[in-house]
């Protein structure tokens, strides 16, 4: 399943280099934060209860 595109990546101000996301001088700090937090998040891939960065929620009957 394709991840959602995050709204930054449809900015003016998103600068797409392979390897080097980054924002240009002057993006709202909404906007630093947003990609921060995502990139953050891509480093997190083992992180229990998830499969490739994805919160599994386990439902079972006792």
């Amino acid at each position: 399943m394709p991840r959602i595109r995050p709204d930054f990546t449809k900015s003016p101000y998103f600068i797409d280099e392979p390897g080097n996301w980054h924002l240009k001088a002057g993006a709202p700090k909404e906007m630093q934060n947003e990609l921060e937090e995502y990139l953050n998040s891509l480093e997190i891939l083992d992180e229990p209860g998830t499969i490739k960065g994805i919160k599994i929620h386990f439902y079972h009957e006792e």
